[in-house]
C-alpha cells in the first residue's frame, strides 16, 4: 500500500509546449545565483537567454556537432555532453544544481509520456531541484488534465 512518507521529492515540474513557452519560463524560473543544468541545448540559443540571468549554467547536448556550433557562436557558455538518460554522467557535471532545463526532441509525443515522467523522477531524486522545465506538449496537455486528490 502507497504511503504518503515515501514522496518526499519537493521538485516543481513545469511542462511547456514549444520553444516560446520554453523560453518565456526563464523569466519567472531563473535568478542570478541558481546553478542551472541545460539538457538538449543544441546549438545554443536557449543557452544564452539563461546564460543572461544566471552565469552558472551547464548546457549539454549528445549531439558533438552541435556542441562544436554553439562553443563557437557563444563560447562564453559551459557547453558539456551528455545523454538525457546518462545520470551518473550528469552528476559528474556537478552536484548542486538547483534548477534544470530540458528539451529533447521526441519528448514531446504521447508515447514518450512515461519515459518523460522517469526522467523528471530520475533528476528530481538525484539532484536538489527546485524547479524542472522541459518542453514536452504530451505532460503539458496530461498536466492539464490531472487533479491532485
Amino acid at each position: 500500500m502507497a504511503n504518503e512518507k515515501q514522496y518526499k521529492l519537493n521538485t516543481l515540474y513545469v511542462a511547456t509546449r514549444g520553444v516560446e513557452e520554453y523560453r518565456a519560463s526563464i523569466a519567472k524560473y531563473i535568478q542570478p545565483g541558481d546553478k542551472v543544468l541545460e539538457i538538449g541545448c543544441e546549438w545554443g540559443t536557449t543557452s544564452t537567454l539563461l546564460y543572461e540571468r544566471c552565469q552558472n549554467l551547464v548546457a549539454t547536448d549528445v549531439s558533438a556537432e552541435c556542441l562544436v556550433r554553439a562553443r563557437q557562436m557563444y563560447p562564453e557558455v559551459r557547453f558539456e555532453t551528455l545523454d538525457v538518460f546518462n545520470l551518473k554522467r550528469a552528476m559528474e557535471l556537478g552536484a548542486d544544481f538547483n534548477k534544470m532545463y530540458i528539451d529533447v526532441s521526441g519528448l514531446s509525443g504521447y508515447r514518450s509520456l512515461l519515459d518523460v515522467i522517469a526522467l523528471l523522477e530520475m533528476y528530481a531524486s538525484a539532484f536538489p531541484l527546485e524547479v524542472i522545465v522541459i518542453k514536452s506538449g504530451s505532460l503539458k496537455n496530461f498536466a492539464k488534465r490531472c487533479i491532485a486528490w
